[in-house]
């Protein structure tokens, strides 16, 4: 059997430039190959990686505020070829835009979305955007109250010192991935988006099951491949289609980020002109089985 070639979405080799990832060094044909060893990275804050080290390049995916990356290798122009440490997903973006890894205690952001303030209070300048899933490290000192509200001092993923409010970083409650996508509804849709700013359908069904500590890879086709098939779906099942991919919220309605709205919407399978296009289209039903 000939072996496949590696995914070039997750396996970084550019046969135009001749670099690949060390770990492709012997699977490649030719010769010429410059191979890279992965040098660990994080994301400053919420970082668009693109499909060429180009702004008007298609965004692919979207690394996360304190998302651990790996570094590959660079333009010489101001951007980088980066992997995500949790997807594995490959993308250009600038390098300035590259943080040191935190180092200490890191909390982990589970409000869909949140600002870092410069002081412990509301009114003080907003220094941060953050979102479900961005990470900081806590800094030395004491929470402190205000009216009421709790404050915790961080550190961002940039190294500014900054106060979150303490609900931004609560435990979220009941394992159930149905109940933490639909609260995204009437979310912009963005291609390429992973947070709560603006994301795409298989960033939605991904953020929804990460923050239970069930980790899907990036794209729908590669979800569906990672899931258990079933036929009959029930809630916290994935709902694929051609491109695209929607959580199940029972047997018929799903919940899916998707450009026909251009936000988070409900549909139900069969049921009018959306729905009976969805159902036709439907190739199967994934559930978490791990």
């Amino acid at each position: 059997m000939v072996p496949l070639p590696p995914d070039p979405r997750t396996h970084a080799h550019h046969p135009e430039t001749r670099h690949a990832e060390e770990s492709l060094r012997g699977q490649l044909e030719g010769s010429g190959w410059t191979y890279v060893t992965p040098r660990p990275v994080a994301a400053a804050a919420r970082l668009s990686l693109r499909a060429a080290p180009r702004a008007d390049a298609a965004q692919v995916s979207e690394a996360l505020p304190g998302e651990a990356l790996e570094r590959l290798w660079d333009d010489g122009h101001g951007w980088v070829y980066v992997r995500t440490g949790q997807d594995r997903y490959l993308g250009w973006t600038r390098l300035d835009g590259l943080s040191a890894l935190p180092s200490g205690e890191t909390l982990t952001v589970t409000a869909l979305r949140a600002h870092a303030f410069a002081g412990p209070k509301v009114s003080q300048p907003i220094v941060g955007e953050l979102c479900l899933g961005a990470r900081m490290t806590r800094a030395p000192g004491e929470v402190v109250e205000e009216g009421g509200r709790r404050w915790v001092p961080v550190v961002l993923p940039d190294g500014t010192a900054a106060w979150v409010g303490e609900p931004v970083l609560s435990p979220l409650e009941h394992a159930d991935p149905a109940a933490l996508a639909l609260r995204f509804l009437d979310t912009p849709y963005v291609w390429g988006g992973r947070s709560a700013w603006g994301l795409d359908c298989s960033g939605l069904s991904q953020l929804a099951f990460a923050a239970f500590g069930q980790f899907l890879p990036r794209d729908a086709d590669q979800q569906q491949e990672a899931l258990t098939a079933v036929t009959a779906p029930q809630r916290g099942d994935l709902a694929f289609f051609p491109g695209h991919v929607g959580v199940m919220l029972d047997g018929q309605r799903m919940v899916h980020a998707n450009a026909t709205h251009m936000r988070v919407t409900v549909e139900t399978l069969g049921e009018g002109e959306y729905g009976r296009r969805l159902a036709a289209g439907c190739t199967g039903f994934g559930r978490w089985t791990a």
